[in-house]
Parts: C-alpha cells; sequence; structure tokens
C-alpha cells in the first residue's frame, strides 16, 4: 500500500469509497463525499491523500483550513477520512492519519483540529482542549492537536463546505 497525493483520476472513486464508508454510519447524514467536492472546487482542500494498492483506492483523508476567532493561522481541519467497508480495521485509516499529519508539519500549520472518536485519534495525539470550542459539538468528540508551540484559544469554524447540503 501506498500513500500519495489525489489524481484528477481519483475524484470518482474517493466519492464511492467515501459514500460506502459512511453509509448506515450513525453519525453521518452522508454529506461527506459532497463536503470533499465542494472543498475541492473551492480551492480548499489543502491536503487530500489516498492510500492504494496498485491501481485501488482503499481510503482517503482531507484536510482543509479552519479559522480561529479571535485571529489564529495556520490550522487545518481533518476528515472526513474514509477506508472502504471491506478494508476497514486494517490499519489504513491509521496510516492516513499519520501520513496527512506529517504533511501538515512539513508545510509548517499550526494545528488540526477534528471531530471524532476520542477512542480512535488520541493514539495520534489529538485531545480535547477547553480553549478551543466548536459550537453544537459535544465537547469530548472535538479535539484538537497543535503541531507548534503557539497556544491558541477561540472558536473554530470549518470550512462553508461543511454546512447544509
Amino acid at each position: 500500500m501506498i500513500i500519495r497525493p489525489e489524481t484528477d483520476g481519483d475524484r470518482a472513486v474517493i466519492r464511492d469509497v467515501t459514500a460506502a464508508a459512511f453509509a448506515g454510519h450513525p453519525h453521518s447524514d452522508q454529506s461527506e463525499p459532497l463536503i470533499i467536492d465542494r472543498l475541492r472546487v473551492a480551492g480548499a482542500l489543502t491536503l487530500s491523500l489516498v492510500a492504494a494498492e496498485g491501481e485501488q483506492v482503499v481510503g482517503h483523508i482531507a484536510f482543509s483550513p479552519v479559522t480561529i476567532t479571535p485571529r489564529a493561522t495556520g490550522w487545518y481541519g481533518l476528515g472526513p477520512v474514509s477506508v472502504r467497508p471491506d478494508r476497514q480495521g486494517q490499519g489504513i485509516g491509521s496510516t492516513l492519519v499519520r501520513e496527512g499529519l506529517d504533511k501538515l508539519r512539513e508545510i509548517g500549520a499550526a494545528g488540526c483540529v477534528l471531530v471524532g472518536d476520542p477512542a480512535f485519534y488520541e493514539k495520534f495525539g489529538f485531545r480535547n482542549d477547553p480553549a478551543l470550542v466548536f459550537p453544537g459539538c459535544a465537547p469530548q468528540y472535538f479535539m484538537v492537536l497543535a503541531l507548534s508551540e503557539a497556544r491558541v484559544s477561540g472558536t473554530v469554524t470549518y470550512h462553508p463546505a461543511f454546512g447544509p447540503i
């Protein structure tokens, strides 16, 4: 398996893998493929990586800028991350997260936020930080990973691509 940046030829399969990964998920409104498409169209898909085995894409991860008020720069949101259902539980998602975070470090990102399962994301260093809030989300599921020494506090807003479908 290799992790590589998406190509134009990957877009349809990314959509399919993401839709399949979130199908029937209790905390999903099935908008994840649309979010990725909207981020791409808006030029806000900062990092889009696929996990590929040969010519087959088996997973995908997206990172996009977030706004923190009062002003903080260099922060990104992780998500969605998806793995083909028949390949889940094999470490593909973890590999995508690690590679994505390494790429964020390479570009000098200040930090990363996400909404997700603490049991999964804590192993990468994500923690709940009361200094950063995401309105409407239960605090235990909004997690933060600082990638620099700068402390930040405020309210996080994701790109409008995450808005209603």
